[in-house]
This record gives structure tokens, sequence and C-alpha cells, in this order.
């Protein structure tokens, strides 16, 4: 299950954050991808709006400090 669910629909495209186990808390993985999507809003000139949402019943509880006390994940930007 991907943490970040992505969907295009012509000029919209909408964000889920899909970690309703733990009430859609930013993790790692996540915030790599909140930033590909970013930049890929930044760089398609046919995409006018994003929707950035929370699956489940919240929208998001702020940074995941368990996954972040792990210790460093694989950089995929390296």
């Amino acid at each position: 299950m991907a943490d970040l669910l992505v969907e295009r629909d012509g000029h919209v495209l909408t964000l889920t954050m899909n970690r309703p186990e733990r009430k859609n808390a930013f993790s790692p993985e996540m915030l790599v991808m909140l930033a590909d999507a970013w930049q890929e809003l930044e760089d398609d000139d046919n995409l006018r709006v994003a929707i950035l949402t929370g699956a489940g019943g919240d929208f998001c509880t702020g940074m995941d400090l368990k996954a972040f006390a792990a210790g460093p994940q694989e950089n995929p930007y390296s």
C-alpha cells in the first residue's frame, strides 16, 4: 500500500495521504512522494490545481515520530 495516492483527472492532481492507521502522519516515504508530486504540479502546465486530502477520518496529524526515530532512510535523490 502506497503512503500517498496520486490521481490525475484533467487539470486536477489529487493527492491522498494513505496512512489511516497512523492518522495519515507523514512518513519519510510520504514526504519524498509529496515532493515529487509538487514538482510534477510545477512542471506540468496542464495541471492547474492540487487537492491534498487524507484517507479515513483524519486529514494529517503531522510527523510520524516513530518512523523518523528509526533512523535515516535510503535517499532516493542520491
